[in-house]
């Protein structure tokens, strides 16, 4: 008996069961380690990160062999379909270690080169999973499953701000962050990939990060943008392939973050 044929959301959502199913034992275990990838800093990654991407890759095995992988883990493996996954097993592993559940599991699958049509965020220890495609966006959770809608325009003023650092990449990088977090209401830190589902659930107006990787922004681009939003980069452009990010709830408060950010843009 073969398969039968499964949807990429089908899929997107077996990779992400297969995804917490390895990764929950792993976290807030006391003897857990991580190696650190970066000499220059601290880039941790645990063998949780590696069980969840290979399980993951597991499933498109499965159900999806022709198409290709782009993976933080094990790096990019080519298909012959056009089409390309995009995936972080965990988005937050500094968090992860950390025991803070702000980390997740980051999804994404387009035309190779393009940006994604659909992407999902998972975070398996709250139970929480953010989807996005031509169809919507929508949430299941504890409270069960809800269709997702961006905050509506406001002042910026009036704004709620995450990023995941306080310190935002180089000093250049830095200045544009704060050249809008002094202009908002409230700015959080420390927020791993789910402050980018916060925004698509409607709850903050804006996410500002640099440095990015496309896994690392892929997943979260598509949730935002079927809830409503816009993701682009400082200037405004396209932002799949990673670098400056601005998320934002609405064309007005991205209009006039954008505005503060642009000088810093590069």
């Amino acid at each position: 008996m073969t398969d039968q044929p499964l949807s990429d959301l089908d899929v997107a959502h077996a990779m992400a069961d297969a995804a917490r199913a390895v990764i929950l034992p792993y976290f807030r275990a006391h003897d857990l380690s991580a190696d650190n990838k970066d000499a220059a800093g601290f880039d941790p990654v645990t063998q949780a990160d590696r069980a969840a991407e290979e399980a993951m890759r597991a499933v498109l095995a499965r159900h999806r062999p022709q198409d290709g992988i782009w993976g933080e883990e094990f790096g990019q493996s080519r298909g012959d379909s056009g089409r390309l996954w995009v995936l972080d097993p965990i988005d937050g592993t500094r968090g992860f270690i950390s025991g803070t559940p702000t980390w997740g599991v980051l999804i994404a699958v387009g035309p190779e080169g393009q940006g994604p049509d659909l992407g999902m965020i998972d975070q398996p220890y709250i139970q929480e999973r953010f989807w996005g495609n031509a169809g919507g966006a929508f949430c299941r959770g504890p409270a069960g499953l809800s269709r997702l809608q961006t905050r509506a325009a406001r002042d910026l003023g009036a704004a709620i701000l995450f990023t995941t650092f306080p310190e935002v990449g180089r000093s250049q990088d830095r200045a544009g962050f704060e050249a809008v977090g002094n202009a908002v209401q409230l700015v959080r830190y420390g927020m791993d990939c789910y402050a980018y589902a916060l925004l698509a659930a409607g709850q903050i107006d804006l996410v500002i990060e640099a440095g990015l990787n496309a896994y690392d922004i892929q997943g979260p681009l598509a949730v935002i943008e079927a809830a409503g939003g816009i993701v682009t980069d400082w200037r405004g452009g396209a932002v799949h392939q990673g670098g400056q990010v601005l998320a934002a709830a609405n064309a007005d408060i991205h209009a006039s973050a954008l505005k503060r950010l642009s000088p810093f843009a590069g």
